[in-house]
C-alpha cells in the first residue's frame, strides 16, 4: 500500500514516512496543496493524508478538487484545526477520517486501517498456486512452510501476486515502491525479485517470477 502525505512541516512529514515505512508501508512527502493534488492525480496511490492549512493550495481546496474529478481514494485530514465547525467542513468536503495534532502513531496506523478496511478485508489473503500472502501478518507460506518479508519484499510480492501473469516493468515497481523523487538505482529491483526467488524456491512454490526480456516480470505457474 502506498501512502501520500501532504505536510507542510518538513520534519513531521519526515517523521510519518517513517512511521509508515515501519510498518510495511511506502510513502510519499510533499509539502504543498498543488502537489498533493498533482502526486494523487497519478493514480498511483491507496491513501491520501491532507493537512488543511499548506502553502499554494490548502487542504480543503485540494480535496474538492479531487472529489470533483472523481478521485475515491481513502483521504485522512491531519491538522491542528480541532474546531468542531473544521472537522464538518472537512468530512463533508469528501475525508474519510479527521485526525487532530498532537496525535498519537497508534491512532494514526488505526485511521488508516479503518480507512482502507473494505479494500483490504476482500483479499486479506492473497493466493497463487500453493502460495498464499496474507496482508496482515506479511508472511508468504506454502504447505512446506513460510517467511515473514520485510518491507520492500512485501510490497514487491503483493504487487506480483495481485496481477498473477501481467508483465510488470521494473520501472513500475520502482514508481509504487520507492517513489517518483526516490534517488534508489532502478537495479534494486533486480536485487529484491532475487530474493523473492530464493524464498519461492525454499517453499517448493509451483509459481515462479519469469524475467521477460526488455518488459519486466511476471508471476507465472511453474513449468
Amino acid at each position: 500500500m502506498r501512502i501520500l502525505v501532504a505536510e507542510d512541516e518538513r520534519a513531521l512529514a519526515r517523521a510519518i514516512v517513517k512511521v509508515f515505512e515501519k510498518n510495511h508501508y511506502s510513502a510519499d512527502a510533499v509539502y504543498n496543496g498543488e502537489d498533493a493534488l498533482l502526486y494523487l492525480e497519478t493514480g498511483n496511490y491507496d491513501v491520501a493524508i491532507l493537512d488543511l492549512m499548506m502553502p499554494k493550495m490548502d487542504g480543503i481546496t485540494a480535496l474538492r478538487k479531487l472529489r470533483a474529478g472523481g478521485n475515491r481514494i481513502p483521504v485522512l485530514i491531519l491538522t491542528a484545526k480541532s474546531e468542531t465547525d473544521d472537522k464538518v467542513q472537512g468530512l463533508d468536503s469528501g475525508a474519510n477520517y479527521y485526525l487532530t495534532k498532537p496525535f498519537d502513531t497508534k491512532e494514526l496506523l488505526a485511521a488508516i486501517r479503518a480507512i482502507t478496511r473494505i479494500q483490504v478485508e476482500v483479499d486479506a489473503k492473497l493466493s497463487v498456486g500453493n502460495v498464499t500472502l496474507d496482508r496482515t501478518t506479511f508472511e508468504l507460506s506454502s504447505p512446506y512452510g513460510r517467511f515473514r518479508l520485510a518491507n520492500k519484499e512485501y510490497q514487491m510480492m503483493e504487487i506480483f501476486m495481485a496481477n498473477p501473469r501481467r508483465i510488470i516493468s521494473a520501472e513500475q515497481f520502482m514508481e509504487k515502491i520507492w517513489g517518483y523523487d526516490h534517488e534508489t538505482e532502478i537495479n534494486v529491483v533486480w536485487a529484491y525479485v532475487s530474493y523473492l526467488r530464493r524464498k519461492l524456491t525454499a517453499l517448493h512454490a509451483d509459481i515462479a517470477i519469469k524475467s521477460i526480456r526488455n518488459a519486466g516480470y511476471s508471476l507465472e505457474e511453474s513449468a
